[in-house]
């Protein structure tokens, strides 16, 4: 198998899977409540970012770590659109309709341009269609797609009509194809994760230092002997899902048997 690959009946079929798992295995999941202190248990594996842990167990762990984890920085915010179109998107570049993803940036040097700062007026847009490979994905004849562009952390600015514009230079009809979409910016995303700070999909900025140290040089570890950090704001980081976890997992069980 090679590419990005799709999960039949939608992305929910994983956790719902990986939850059926933990319950036969005698786990149980709780849901819809907002977690304000830590619980009182053997062993804690947190998937949150620095913020949440300051906010839910700041007062419990010494100065020197507070300060760490409160000078870690966030990266960019995404801006993102769910698409229901009346058809496939009508690539120019045929190649485009055999992919999952497309990346749409034009030449390596917009790329660099629309990266650098996130102010370009050809943004890259990363662009799934998952309807092309299962058809479970959209009604009968029509399609879905998602589309989002990186932005300033937190920006307020609509993107829409950039990102929307930039699929057109390679689909030119591709606006006669949208029969509805739902625009998430960096708040929406926010709202509905609040490990997306500012919209930041990736649980903080990666630059060499925080990809290396993240959030800090203990990596999962805490001050608390019981509680350690996983997620996105710690290696592998944001986009190598579920090992931040696995790592965590095994710092905890090694830490415990030794």
């Amino acid at each position: 198998m090679s590419g990005w690959p799709i999960l039949r009946g939608g992305a929910q079929a994983l956790p719902d899977a990986l939850a059926r798992y933990l319950r036969d295995l005698g786990g149980r999941i709780e849901i819809d409540h907002e977690v304000t202190q830590l619980p009182e248990t053997d062993l804690i594996l947190a998937g949150i970012t620095p913020r949440q842990l300051l906010r839910i167990a700041g007062a419990q762990l010494h100065t020197d770590y507070r300060m760490r984890l409160e000078r870690f920085r966030y990266g960019a915010g995404a801006f993102k659109i769910d698409y229901a179109l009346s058809a496939p998107i009508p690539w120019t570049a045929s190649e485009c309709s055999r992919a999952a993803t497309v990346h749409v940036g034009g030449t390596l040097e917009e790329i660099v341009e629309s990266e650098r700062d996130f102010t370009s007026d050809r943004p890259f847009v990363l662009l799934g269609q998952p309807s092309l490979f299962d058809p479970t994905r959209a009604p009968a004849g029509q399609h879905t797609a998602w589309a989002y562009c990186h932005v300033p952390n937190g920006s307020a600015k609509d993107y829409t009509e950039l990102i929307e514009r930039q699929i057109a230079r390679f689909a030119p009809d591709f606006r006669d194809c949208i029969l509805a979409r739902s625009v998430s910016p960096p708040a929406a995303l926010e709202r509905w994760n609040p490990n997306l700070i500012g919209g930041d999909f990736l649980g903080g900025s990666m630059d060499i230092r925080q990809v290396l140290f993240r959030p800090t040089h203990s990596l999962y570890r805490t001050p608390r002997a019981n509680l350690y950090l996983c997620g996105a704001s710690t290696p592998p980081g944001g986009g190598v899902h579920g090992m931040a976890g696995y790592h965590a997992a095994t710092t905890a069980i090694k830490d415990w048997t030794r």
